[in-house]
């Protein structure tokens, strides 16, 4: 009698050879869906349309600030008959109401900034790549006291393109004068994970995001961590 024997394959990871760290930020550093549904729902109220839920914001998370209005529009306006609403009015009255509340209710993911000092203590470089408007970035850092460990941060209307094009990540590698083969980007959502294949980047996938209601999983990135606080057993 043959007895059949299975073997795991394990496949060790660990990025100590990197130089550069990119996170993403909403859905990787910071949940921020409180204040984001805060201000989709205060432009709503505006319009006299239906208020959305955290979980019906949640999925329009990711894809730039105007995609998100749009959605949330679209979605808002299918539970009700409405007349056409002048879509860039709808965002700038989105915009202001978010200015005022980007950081209200918004907070740091278990574990974020012990392992943010981790790293810097370790000298490891580290930005922020977000499809976020940058204007809302610092405020936020500063706020939530996460400021002084970040060397670089561009958002979505930084440069011509954003996420899933390699663009962002390229441009930060290259400001930082740091080989590709030397970076790492971390994120929540497919365009994270795209933007760093694109980029020919390694990636770690985060399974606690937003991603669209999606498995991050799905996307293949080089190393899938449950928790921030993972993160410090591969540096």
């Amino acid at each position: 009698m043959t007895e059949n024997t299975t073997f795991s394959i394990i496949r060790t990871v660990n990025f100590k050879d990197k130089k550069l760290i990119i996170f993403d930020f909403d859905g990787t550093l910071i949940n921020s869906v409180p204040d984001l549904t805060l201000s989709i729902n205060n432009m709503l109220k505006h319009y006299r349309l239906t208020p959305l839920t955290v979980n019906e914001v949640t999925p329009f998370i990711g894809n730039g600030a105007k995609m998100l209005v749009k959605r949330s529009i679209d979605l808002s306006a299918e539970k009700q008959e409405t007349t056409k609403i002048d879509f860039n009015e709808a965002f700038k009255f989105y915009y202001e109401s978010y200015s005022q509340n980007c950081c209200i209710n918004t907070y740091l993911y278990t574990g974020v900034t012990d392992t943010l000092q981790y790293l810097k203590n370790k000298e490891y470089k580290l930005a922020i790549c977000t499809n976020k408007p940058l204007i809302f970035i610092e405020p936020i850092l500063i706020k939530l006291d996460i400021q002084k460990y970040f060397d670089y941060w561009i958002g979505e209307d930084s440069l011509p393109d954003k996420k899933p094009s390699p663009a962002p990540l390229l441009h930060i590698a290259n400001k930082m004068n740091i080989d590709i083969s030397k970076c790492l980007m971390v994120g929540d959502s497919r365009n994270d994970i795209y933007a760093a294949h694109n980029a020919k980047m390694d990636s770690v996938g985060v399974s606690y995001g937003y991603n669209y209601n999606e498995h991050i999983a799905d996307y293949n990135p080089t190393l899938i961590i449950d928790s921030f606080s993972e993160l410090q057993e591969y540096f």
